[in-house]
């Protein structure tokens, strides 16, 4: 495939080598010709918006301008952060709606998501848990202003 939109299944977005990513779906997996970046571009274009927009709208809400959680999609609540900085091939983008749980796994973290599936993930407990917060209180403060 050639392009993605992020939408309510999705689980995580992990680059590939060769700027490809594997999408995680909540009953599938499959490998997109983009790099995790460009498939969160261009969700957040396809819902109305690009990442630079969304970026501001996160720090306009809660002041937070490096690893910033992004609002794919407000009315569903679509919400992702990413492991590391956005500029770093690296980086995954993870679906704060569908964690069950997280914790350490010796020298990592591991992600728990709802259908059962486990992500490991080459960052530390504090970062990971760092950026749930950070998603977590943007989700509060998106819930408070559409009431």
């Amino acid at each position: 495939m050639n392009s993605y939109e992020i939408n309510e299944e999705t689980l995580a977005v992990v680059p590939l080598d060769n700027y490809k990513s594997k999408i995680i779906e909540r009953d599938s997996e499959f490998i997109i010709e983009q790099t995790p970046y460009e498939i969160i571009d261009n969700s957040c274009q396809y819902f109305g918006s690009s990442f630079s927009g969304r970026q501001a709208g996160t720090k306009k809400l809660i002041s937070v301008t490096h690893k910033s959680p992004i609002i794919i999609e407000e009315t569903k609540e679509i919400i992702f952060f990413p492991t590391k900085s956005h500029r770093i091939y690296e980086c995954c983008w993870i679906s704060l709606n569908n964690i069950n749980k997280y914790y350490k796994d010796i020298d990592r973290s591991v992600v728990l998501f709802n259908n059962g599936y486990m992500l490991h993930l080459n960052i530390s407990y504090g970062s990971l848990d760092n950026q749930i917060l950070r998603a977590a209180r943007l989700e509060s403060v998106l819930r408070k202003r559409k009431k």
